[in-house]
């Protein structure tokens, strides 16, 4: 058990929301047909002036309001975005810029697991605190998923969304207190080719032609199989977690997950015994906002009350790899 509090929570949501009725005209489909089919009623999509950065700086300030901390007054901010702003350097070094922070030293750097990057992050905060690294830490992840949608594959554009979120998160001393109690994080190669974006690195480069860095720039995904990957794996690993807590299914009071699809939620509800509306479900307003979707949830959860003082949170996830990952908070 580590001891820790989240003590900030912040959240950015994009100006413009398209509505699945948008989409339907987009894909030539009656009204109703996008919501009907994907769980989807809408989402918030980036304008060109609404950068990861400053998203995720946004979120970050109100994070650092809510803690009460004064600029500056952490050890460490951790880029954890699904998809980086570019390349180099990482998204992390702009957000801490963009937050009156580029002349203070306070380290930055990103961690990307896709999808997970966020409970990724938070481990590794944790073993930070663990080794007396860190006091104090924000985590940071901010995602336009809009900018690899090929409107072209209702399947992959219907339940993407935009959007950042944020955590304050600070070392206690009290071993009976807040902590995360237990973790496990799983990666199965087979499954690289059943979510990829291919463009953005060194493996699509110039010479290989404009055509190719489009096709590459668009994210491609094998729902079907990745929901059959996280099926095979989530129910062992939700089960030793929770028993590793000294918890279960029925005991535990909330559950914060990845919204990767409405199916996916739906699993999640069956998999848990006891009342379904502990899982948070804000897929049919947010969508599926890659590695900011979960903090999303877990901020939203916690404005809404759902996050109580001596409760346990399980989080929950899966991301391109195929990896999988569950992970217990005691808040």
């Amino acid at each position: 058990m580590t001891p820790l509090s989240i003590v900030g929570y912040g959240q950015y949501l994009p100006r413009q929301i398209r509505t699945s009725r948008e989409l339907d005209a987009i894909f030539g489909q009656a009204t109703g047909w996008t919501e009907s089919k994907f769980g989807i009623r809408q989402r918030h999509v980036a304008s060109t002036d609404e950068t990861s950065s400053m998203m995720g700086a946004t979120a970050a300030r109100d994070a650092l309001a809510m803690a009460g901390w004064d600029d500056g007054d952490f050890d460490v901010l951790i880029g954890a975005c699904g998809v980086m702003e570019q390349p180099i350097p990482g998204t992390s070094v702009l957000i801490q810029n963009a937050l009156g922070l580029g002349k203070s030293g306070v380290w930055a750097f990103d961690v990307n697991q896709t999808c997970l990057s966020f409970l990724t992050a938070l481990d590794v905060v944790a073993m930070g605190m663990d080794s007396g690294r860190f006091r104090r830490a924000v985590i940071v992840a901010s995602d336009i998923a809009s900018a690899g949608l090929d409107l072209k594959d209702p399947q992959t554009a219907s339940i993407f969304g935009d959007g950042a979120a944020a955590i304050c998160v600070e070392r206690t001393g009290d071993a009976d207190g807040p902590g995360l109690l237990s973790r496990c994080f799983e990666t199965y190669g087979e499954g690289k080719d059943l979510a990829t974006l291919r463009a953005g690195g060194t493996r699509i480069r110039v010479e290989d032609g404009y055509e190719a860095l489009v096709d590459g720039s668009h994210f491609r995904m094998d729902a079907f199989g990745i929901f059959k990957a996280a099926a095979r794996t989530l129910p062992r690993m939700i089960d030793q977690v929770l028993g590793e807590a000294g918890l279960n299914r029925e005991t535990v009071d909330l559950v914060v997950c990845h919204q990767a699809s409405h199916p996916g939620l739906e699993h999640v509800r069956r998999l848990m015994s006891g009342d379904p509306s502990r899982v948070v479900d804000c897929f049919g307003r947010l969508g599926n906002q890659i590695a900011a979707s979960l903090p999303n949830v877990l901020v939203e959860a916690h404005a809404s009350g759902r996050v109580k003082p001596g409760g346990s949170v399980l989080l929950l996830g899966t991301a391109a790899g195929i990896s999988a990952a569950a992970m217990v908070l005691r808040t």
